[in-house]
């Protein structure tokens, strides 16, 4: 379906355009089958519209539309969650999420504190004073007694943090304020999965692994995304929040002068996963945000994949990855990228091993300390599309710019592929507008 772009000429006609666009910007519910008594109208058993992004090639994105009444499930804690999978398996399912689900909790949903996996002697006192430099030194990662109870504990934790998402499923939030915390959800290995209407926060790492041989100062590792497409396909991830929650790294304490990060990414697209498409979501307030393809080495399973969607996303005071990328042939178009004034901002687009991105029509609203010339970051030797972005109201050439103030970095244009898979292009000078007014959960009519 050829694209429609919407043009601004003057003041007047932008805000004339912007009525137009909002009204039909949500993504078309295309095919939408009744549900039963409580559902949400069009929401529950909404498919991906035809054409919509690389989730709609090969196929199409269903999740659990077909789903039979006794395939339809209402949780609210983890346990139920588990439960819900696991009755239904691979069969067409809705699993709806009333509240919070919290992914640290005992079996009756009542959440728990780092303090419950802690094994075999660990604590983080003891830890700290096992490897602190000044008697470990910084030649050698961690070992022995304490290393291997850190490495307990933090199996312990996994095995209630890590939920694994059948085939054939729609995962969505019932009403505006359905809620993750502290758990990841893991799409891997699967296909056909819908993910809507979800606040996903603060999946943090309560063992993170002290590394004095990371970089000339050393780093805290932690584990844990809110949500990991990993070796699936056909996958529509659709009008979510992702964030760190009440859990921000920045008030996080320092250990060894290095910041004690518990978090890692906020969602993370790797392994050999295909045909996605991230529509409508809010990404913020996070350092390590989006990987897509997660190693240079991993062309065995990731060369003719990773193939990834990404319109109409809020990323909002974030560091970096937004995403980067290795690989995969990425259309990013109609996101709006905001770095405030204050914020810790690194670059927005990674260039990776042999990715093929593609960024358009894109907005940036960047705070005056902040230079445009970063948002490319240059990782590998591959080429990338960018016209038509506008920053801070501004048409601007995001490579030309980038070669110019980053010489030592120099990228060429041309990404090598078209994409055809978009339902409709905003003119970017309305993106931070449709985009403030429907992006993240909560923002779905009839929700």
């Amino acid at each position: 379906m050829p694209a429609r772009i919407c043009h601004a000429r003057a003041i007047a006609l932008v805000m004339g355009c912007a009525s137009l666009a909002l009204a039909v910007s949500v993504p078309a519910q295309a095919t939408t089958h009744p549900g039963g008594a409580g559902h949400q109208k069009g929401i529950d058993r909404a498919v991906l519209a035809q054409g919509d992004g690389w989730a709609a090639a090969d196929g199409s994105t269903t999740g659990g539309a077909a789903a039979t009444p006794d395939h339809i499930y209402t949780v609210s804690n983890r346990a139920e969650l588990i439960a819900a999978f696991e009755d239904a398996g691979d069969a067409p399912k809705i699993i709806r999420i009333d509240g919070t689900v919290h992914g640290n909790s005992d079996a009756a949903g009542t959440p728990i504190d780092c303090d419950a996996y802690q094994t075999d002697g660990y604590t983080l006192d003891k830890y700290l004073a096992a490897y602190d430099p000044a008697t470990w030194g910084r030649a050698e990662v961690p070992s022995g007694p304490l290393e291997d109870a850190r490495l307990a504990s933090a199996k312990l934790q996994k095995a209630a943090v890590n939920v694994y998402v059948p085939s054939n499923t729609t995962l969505v939030g019932v009403g505006k304020d359905a809620t993750v915390i502290g758990a990841s959800l893991q799409i891997q290995d699967v296909s056909n999965v819908i993910v809507r209407n979800i606040s996903f926060e603060d999946t943090y790492d309560c063992f993170p692994q002290w590394d004095p041989t990371d970089g000339e100062t050393g780093h805290w590792n932690s584990e844990y995304d809110n949500l990991v497409v990993y070796g699936s396909d056909h996958v529509w991830v659709d009008h979510n929040t992702f964030s760190d929650g009440d859990r921000p790294d920045a008030g996080q304490p320092r250990y060894f002068n290095e910041l004690y990060q518990q978090h890692d990414g906020l969602f993370d697209i790797v392994k050999g996963a295909d045909l996605v498409t991230v529509s409508y979501n809010v990404l913020k307030d996070h350092d390590k945000t989006m990987l897509i393809g997660n190693s240079d080495g991993a062309g065995a399973t990731d060369s003719g994949k990773l193939r990834v969607t990404l319109h109409h996303n809020l990323f909002k005071d974030v560091n970096e990855r937004a995403p980067r990328v290795r690989f995969g042939q990425v259309d990013s178009y109609n996101n709006h990228f905001v770095a405030s004034k204050g914020s810790v901002y690194g670059y927005t687009y990674g260039i990776g091993s042999k990715s093929q991105l593609v960024a358009e029509h894109n907005a940036f609203s960047l705070s005056g300390e902040f230079d445009k010339a970063t948002i490319l970051k240059k990782w590998s030797e591959s080429s990338v599309t960018a016209g038509d972005n506008y920053v801070n109201g501004r048409r601007t050439d995001l490579i030309a710019v980038h070669n110019a103030g980053v010489p030592a970095e120099q990228l060429t244009a041309g990404a090598g592929w078209t994409p055809t898979l978009r339902t409709r292009v905003d003119h970017p000078l309305l993106v931070p507008l449709i985009v403030g007014l429907t992006a993240g959960a909560g923002r779905i009519p009839g929700a």
